[in-house]
């Protein structure tokens, strides 16, 4: 997978590091046996980057 460029919501090293043992905690009591696919720290930069940048969903009506 290619490096992808960073943005000025993404978390800093510092910061991953204060929150990174709270979400691997719960990832491990949630797993049941399977392998992560997910980086968890992805997840978060995501979820900042919508709440900054105001990034609306796209939902299809059915």
């Amino acid at each position: 997978m290619t490096e992808r460029r960073a943005y000025p919501s993404d978390l800093k090293d510092d910061q991953w590091e204060l929150i990174e043992p709270l979400l691997v905690e719960w990832r491990a009591a949630r797993a049941e046996g399977r392998e992560p696919t997910t980086d968890l720290r992805e997840v978060v930069n995501a979820i900042f980057y919508v709440a900054r940048t105001g990034v609306g969903l796209a939902v299809s009506a059915p």
